[in-house]
């Protein structure tokens, strides 16, 4: 049985040492964890059942769809009724009825094979320049300084200004069309590689000239995989301009596309093709961001957020 020792202190202890009644004081010491329990904890977690997360805060996912589809049977009664002519906007039925003849007389394939075409040329062509001005600007400051200015400049232009220009410099079969595309779908990947690169963390390239390496290893290993996320959202960005360039570029007497049937339904007054050339633009747009969310998840597997995910 230990005794606390009397609790007054001597005018000749040095300082820096404990007094005497803090040294004799009983220690309770904190029971330690064993192997054998950590273990028996680990094994009781994992028996525990574990509880269902719910579906983005307790909302059903199909919720979203519920509003898209009250004001889809909202435009067919109106159209039923007669409160909405054909002349100004056909009815959901006559719009799918449509799309399915298109689509069983090869019409439709046809004009969707000739714009993915337009579109993925162009939109090639776009994001290897728009990358290309990016990774000149943003590696270097004399590159920023004779890259950046020029295509703030042409930027702030509107493109279709520039439909008249490329009509008498390419003349009018698919090189202006696919012009079109490129020059639209270069800017959003030039500013935000560009917003990527500039944006790396200046601590993980001196941590990555620590371990060794060169220019080009830092621009592999640290610049590249940091500017990444930035570049993919400039590629969903593209995406998106790419379709509404490609909605300007074949009005350019285009002789196939869905620009072209769109434009051919305007003359005759067909309501419902317009509005199947309209849902398909949609479509393919909702497609393309998408794929590009997927590649996204992919490639960024290693960010925390995904990770946990």
């Amino acid at each position: 049985m230990l005794r606390a020792a009397p609790m007054t202190c001597r005018t000749g202890d040095r300082l820096g040492h404990a007094p005497s009644f803090i040294a004799s004081r009983p220690r309770h010491s904190a029971p330690r964890m064993t192997a054998v329990s950590i273990s028996g904890t680990a094994k009781l977690a994992r028996a525990l059942p574990r509880p269902a997360l719910p579906l983005s805060g307790g909302r059903l996912p199909f919720r979203r769809l519920v509003s898209p589809l009250v004001l889809v049977l909202i435009w067919q009664a109106a159209s039923t009724l007669g409160l909405l002519p054909p002349r100004t906007l056909a009815s959901p039925m006559q719009i799918v009825l449509t799309g399915w003849g298109l689509l069983a007389s090869g019409e439709l394939p046809w004009h969707l094979a000739v714009s993915l075409a337009r579109v993925l040329a162009g939109l090639a062509i776009g994001l290897t320049v728009g990358a290309g001005l990016a990774l000149v600007a943003g590696l270097s400051r004399l590159g920023e300084d004779i890259v950046d200015a020029p295509v703030q400049m042409l930027r702030t232009l509107p493109f279709l200004a520039l439909v008249p220009l490329f009509i008498l410099w390419f003349g009018i079969g698919e090189t202006p069309k696919i012009a079109l595309v490129a020059l639209g779908t270069a800017f959003p990947i030039y500013l935000n590689l560009f917003a990527g690169i500039r944006g790396v963390e200046p601590r993980l390239v001196e941590m990555g000239r620590v371990f060794g390496l060169d220019r080009a290893g830092l621009l592999r290993h640290v610049v590249l995989p940091g500017a990444l996320p930035s570049a993919l959202v400039g590629l969903r960005y593209s995406l998106g301009v790419a379709w509404l360039s490609l909605v300007v570029a074949e009005q350019v007497n285009a002789t196939a596309g869905i620009g072209y049937l769109i434009n051919d339904a305007r003359d005759f007054l067909r309501t419902d093709v317009i509005m199947v050339g309209l849902v398909l633009y949609a479509l393919l747009g909702l497609l393309a961001d998408s794929l590009v969310r997927a590649l996204e998840r992919r490639l960024l597997a290693w960010r925390p957020a995904l990770a946990r995910s």
